[in-house]
């Protein structure tokens, strides 16, 4: 998958799962008990994660790179 097409996609996600939140804080979702659960436990978790990897998700994407070849270099070592 193209870096930009997952881009799109985490930002979707994002965009659309922030809905239900506006929902609990300015509506009547809160004072409904399923629905305010799966706000606080599905929705603002993935909205946080979500946020967080298009923040720093390059960062951490080089530095997983970076242990990949790491460890094949102390496989390489060890044989």
């Amino acid at each position: 998958m193209k870096a930009a097409t997952q881009r799109k996609i985490i930002r979707w996600i994002h965009i659309i799962l922030s809905i239900p939140i506006l929902g609990y804080i300015y509506g009547p979702v809160a004072s409904m008990p399923a629905a305010a659960n799966a706000v606080r436990f599905v929705f603002l978790p993935v909205v946080i994660i979500s946020g967080f990897w298009m923040w720093l998700g390059h960062k951490l994407r080089k530095k997983g790179k970076g242990v990949v070849k790491d460890a094949g270099k102390v496989m390489a070592a060890v044989m």
